[in-house]
């Protein structure tokens, strides 16, 4: 079965400029056409589109991708280097998730500042707001929080 661009677009979350790009960059190859000369997508490319998202999403390069294609159409003998690839992917990417987690406890920690002195700021306009290791003086001016 065939599917036209415009369903790849409503259920891949992907835009026809980018789909077009991916062909032009030699990673989304063999597109067919329809009798009309549309862009028409098998279920295996489908499959490989949402894998090129997957990828592309998560931090790796176009170039990268294309190396892994490249790679996958050599065959088993670059099974090794695939999975290699794959395998440094995932710990780059645990890497940022790791670093976005920490992220946000930091920011989970300011918003508890911000809760925690809500009701003060409100009462007393001359309160000085503390976080971010500075005091915000009612006037707007930062002193060095002590």
């Amino acid at each position: 079965m065939l599917f036209p661009m415009k369903y790849v677009i409503d259920h891949y979350n992907i835009t026809a400029k980018t789909l077009r790009f991916y062909e032009e960059q030699g990673i989304l190859p063999n597109i067919s056409r329809d009798k009309k000369g549309n862009r028409v997508y098998s279920e295996p490319q489908l499959d490989w589109i949402s894998f090129i998202r997957c990828l592309k999403e998560t931090g790796m390069p176009i170039s990268k991708i294309k190396e892994y294609k490249e790679a996958y159409e050599a065959g088993n003998s670059t099974y090794l280097e695939r999975e290699t690839m794959l395998k440094q992917h995932k710990l780059d990417l645990q890497k940022k998730i790791e670093e976005s987690l920490k992220h946000m406890e930091e920011i989970n920690y300011k918003l508890a500042m911000y809760e925690l002195q809500k009701d003060e700021v409100r009462k007393n306009p001359n309160h000085n707001f503390k976080c971010h290791g500075l005091e915000v003086q009612a006037t707007g001016q930062a002193i060095q929080a002590e």
